[in-house]
């Protein structure tokens, strides 16, 4: 089933970040890791982790994901990241040269939308970081196919930036 799933994914997802000049890339990898964890039966809990990528002028390209991890505290509707273990990943993966960008999880519902719990979460990861970022990244992993199946947003800690594609999303 592995190899079907990988070959429902064609090629990366490119995302324009407002009027930035910038755009969000999903890598066919981290694309392909969230079709596997998604919540596509009712035995599936909600997974998460965080988001890392590489940073230039013209793009950000989320290159790894994280998570879920055996300390996480997960079920079907619900889902609590081990911040300790955070920490330690955020601090592994800089010394790779790949740059915390936010972060992702799976709803069990066909078109994602953040709940606010996670946009008070990820608005006050970004208040609370120290970082060169304009914002930090949500992603939320629905049970319907990509690109439908995604929430993609961006997070200044006060505003919210729904990003979109060509494609629909």
């Amino acid at each position: 089933m592995r190899k079907v799933c990988r070959s429902l994914i064609m090629h990366a997802l490119r995302l324009p970040i407002g009027r930035s000049g910038q755009d969000l890339v999903l890598s066919e990898k981290v694309l392909a890791d969230f079709e596997e964890l998604r919540q596509n039966t009712s035995a599936k809990p909600e997974a998460g982790g965080q988001l890392f990528g590489s940073l230039s002028s013209s793009e950000i390209v989320i290159e790894k994901i994280t998570g879920p991890r055996p300390s996480d505290n997960r079920g079907r509707f619900h889902y609590e990241p081990d911040r300790r273990v955070e920490q330690r990943e955020i601090r592994e993966m800089h010394k790779r040269d790949l740059h915390y960008v936010g972060d992702w999880h799976t709803h069990p519902e066909p078109v994602p939308f953040p709940s606010k719990r996670d946009l008070t979460s990820i608005n006050e990861c970004a208040r609370q970081s120290t970082h060169g970022l304009n914002g930090f990244i949500l992603i939320v992993v629905g049970t319907a196919p990509f690109p439908q199946g995604l929430h993609v947003s961006l997070h200044t800690g006060n505003e919210q930036l729904v990003l979109k594609g060509h494609n629909g999303l």
